[in-house]
């Protein structure tokens, strides 16, 4: 259903429906016989108790021929094994329901019993973190086909704003995701303020730490709801507070009823950027010493990305911050960027600096930053990268429009 769009666009509804189809004949095979099975065992067992009867009736009859005992004997008997049957057959015919409660049972167990690939060797309580961050020799995959870091080193000073840049697949996410200890690394050191950051208690470090993914996700509520979601118990004032140093708060007046909007199942009822706007009120309610953003303002418009931006400013002030975008004004003011190829650290600086060098982010720069300077003109801005000469002057080809001349 979620991608009913999708199937729409591509007209696949009738494929969707014939697989729809083949699958429910399964289940409808399989619930039949499961019910037979069921449903038959209280009718066996009723069937079994009246043979029981029967051969009794018919043994005891004869033994009151015989003269072994008397008729009233063999009749109270009778009357004594027949309200036996009954509690008996009422307890096995819930052998049914019994036997789906195990199923069931296994698989709640199994999923209780699974042991976590995060383990942390203590809980310490972490106290206000600084934020820190350092890698030593890390390594980490996801799987042993697929290593992504190997032998990573970074550091980066507490209260410090890094852009993690680079092709996908260099790595990016994936630091910010072994910061969140969503997954665990197999060599190396993570300290966070010269601590190993398994010995932290994960519930109290994470209360420490803001993540802001992509897209992010809220909860059926209201926008005050989701605000309020790290801390429960936080007021209307300082929910309201909050909001509007968000993007000057102009996003707050443009809600119907302001932060008592309903949003809707998943955020639904707001645009990508108000989803940002509300998540980064979150964030900046949760006060963390460590953020990491993710691409936060990778689908928005430019006006949208203004007031991400306004946001942004006001929740990375005095944190240690990891930016991952693919937006230039998000990336340019940070005060250091880290360019990453293949899990490996190949430049740093700012931005000035590494355009300057003409190395990895000038490329970089050249194929996805330049068009998005404010003064851009097609055709100018090219940065010479190192051990490549230098492009030809542009041309207009007659067309009064700057192109450029590849060499």
């Amino acid at each position: 259903m979620s991608g009913i769009s999708v199937a729409k666009s591509f007209r696949r509804e009738a494929a969707i429906y014939d697989e729809f189809r083949e699958v429910n004949a399964r289940a409808y095979a399989v619930n039949l016989r499961l019910g037979f099975l069921f449903s038959a065992i209280f009718p066996i067992l009723l069937t079994i108790a009246g043979l029981g009867t029967t051969l009794m009736v018919y043994l005891g009859a004869m033994r009151v021929l015989d003269g072994a005992i008397s008729a009233g004997q063999w009749f109270l008997f009778i009357q004594a094994v027949g309200l036996f049957w009954f509690p008996l057959t009422s307890v096995a015919s819930f052998w049914s329901l019994f036997q789906q409660g195990l199923a069931a049972s296994e698989r709640v167990f199994a999923l209780v019993d699974a042991e976590p690939r995060v383990v942390q060797t203590s809980a310490d309580e972490p106290g206000r973190i600084r934020g820190r961050i350092e890698f030593r020799g890390l390594d980490f995959r996801y799987t042993d086909q697929e290593t992504v870091l190997s032998g990573f080193d970074l550091t980066i000073p507490a209260g410090q704003t890094v852009a993690l840049v680079g092709h996908t697949g260099a790595g990016k996410s994936s630091l910010g995701k072994l910061i969140a200890r969503f997954y665990e690394f197999q060599g190396g050191q993570l300290l966070i303020d010269g601590r190993d950051i398994r010995s932290f208690d994960l519930a109290a470090y994470r209360r420490q730490l803001g993540v802001v993914p992509q897209v992010p996700f809220l909860f059926n509520g209201t926008d005050a709801d989701n605000i309020r979601y790290p801390r429960p118990e936080a007021t209307d004032a300082e929910v309201e507070a909050v909001a509007r140093r968000v993007g000057r708060g102009d996003w707050v007046e443009g809600r119907p009823d302001g932060l008592a909007t309903a949003v809707g199942e998943q955020g639904r009822g707001l645009s990508l950027g108000q989803l940002h706007l509300v998540a980064l009120a979150r964030l900046l309610l949760q006060d963390p010493a460590i953020v990491v953003l993710d691409e936060a303002t990778a689908s928005v418009d430019p006006l949208t990305e203004a007031q991400i931006q306004e946001g942004l400013d006001a929740v990375l002030r005095d944190r240690t911050a990891i930016v991952i975008a693919h937006r230039l004004s998000t990336i340019r003011h940070t005060d250091r960027m880290v360019v990453l190829e293949r899990g490996r650290v190949v430049e740093e600086g700012t931005h000035e600096e590494l355009v300057a060098r003409g190395g990895h982010y000038a490329h970089l720069y050249n194929t996805y930053f330049r068009h998005q300077s404010p003064d851009y003109q097609p055709g100018e801005g090219f940065v010479q990268e190192a051990g490549v000469r230098a492009r030809r002057p542009v041309a207009t080809h007659g067309t009064g429009v700057p192109v450029p001349v590849l060499p």
